[in-house]
C-alpha cells in the first residue's frame, strides 16, 4: 500500500512554505520531547505531528508558544489542547486510512488537521460561527480537503453523513450525547471527556460492538472546555 501523502493537494507555494518552516525545530522538539517521550508511538500520528504546521491554528500573539505543551486560547472562550493531549486522544481513537471520522468542537482546527492524513475524511462540527469560518478557511487554505467543517449543535452530531467509524469530542459534555452514540457505526470508537465540572472530567472510550452492543471505560482525567447546546 502506497504512504498517504500528509498534504494531497498542497500547493507548490504551500509546499515550498513549509520546507522552509522556521518553526520545524520546534514542531520536531515538540514531538520528541512530549510526545514520543511520554509513550505515543502510531508511526502514521508522530508523522502528521511533526507535518501539522501547529503556529498557524493559534493567534499571532501566542505564536511563539505554539509548541509547548500546554493549551492556547484560540478566542470566543475556547481553547486549542496541548499537543500530547490531541496525541494522546489521536491514538486512543485508533484511526485508519479507509474511516469516516467525525470530530465535535473544531475550535482553531488543529486537530482536525491531524485527523486529516490518518483518516479517509474528516467531518467535523463548531458551534462558533466565528471559529467555524477561520477554520475551515484555514485548513482549505492549507490544502486538507478532506475536511468537511460544519457550524452546528455538536450534541446533534452531524446525522446526514452517519455513521461513522471513529468519533472524537473535544470539548466535555456532563455525559456523552446519545444523539453521537447512535452515529457511531457498529465496530466503532468514541472518544470524549466527560464530566460536569473541569475538576472531574476524565476521558471516555466507547467501543461499539458489531451486534451494537455499547462498552464503555473511563481513561485518565483532563480538563476541558465545557460542550455547550446551541
Amino acid at each position: 500500500m502506497k504512504q498517504r501523502l500528509l498534504y494531497p493537494m498542497l500547493t507548490v507555494a504551500a509546499a515550498a512554505a513549509l520546507a522552509a518552516d522556521p518553526y520545524a525545530a520546534l514542531r520536531e522538539r515538540m514531538v520528541r520531547d512530549h510526545i514520543e517521550e511520554r509513550g505515543i508511538r502510531n508511526p502514521a500520528l508522530l508523522a502528521a505531528m511533526r507535518s501539522v504546521p501547529r503556529h498557524l491554528f493559534v493567534p499571532e500573539d501566542v505564536r511563539e508558544a505554539a509548541y509547548n505543551d500546554h493549551p492556547l486560547p484560540i478566542g470566543r472562550g475556547q481553547t486549542i489542547s496541548q499537543p500530547y493531549i490531541v496525541a494522546y486522544m489521536t491514538e486512543l481513537l485508533d484511526p485508519k486510512p479507509t474511516h469516516k471520522a467525525l470530530e465535535i468542537g473544531t475550535g482553531s482546527g488543529y486537530q482536525a488537521a491531524v485527523l486529516s492524513p490518518l483518516v479517509k475524511d474528516v467531518y467535523t462540527v463548531e458551534i462558533v460561527p466565528e471559529l467555524a469560518r477561520r477554520s475551515a478557511a484555514l485548513l482549505k487554505q492549507l490544502g486538507y480537503h478532506n475536511v468537511h467543517v460544519r457550524e452546528a449543535d455538536g450534541y446533534k452530531g452531524w446525522p446526514e453523513e452517519a455513521p461513522f467509524d471513529r468519533i472524537l469530542v473535544t470539548a466535555a459534555p456532563p455525559s456523552v450525547p446519545q444523539a453521537l452514540i447512535e452515529q457511531l457505526k457498529p465496530g466503532g470508537r468514541l472518544v470524549a471527556p466527560v464530566g460536569a465540572t473541569p475538576f472531574t472530567q476524565e476521558l471516555v472510550v466507547i467501543d461499539k460492538g458489531a451486534d451494537g452492543k455499547i462498552k464503555r471505560r473511563r481513561d485518565l482525567p483532563v480538563r476541558f472546555v465545557p460542550m455547550v447546546p446551541k
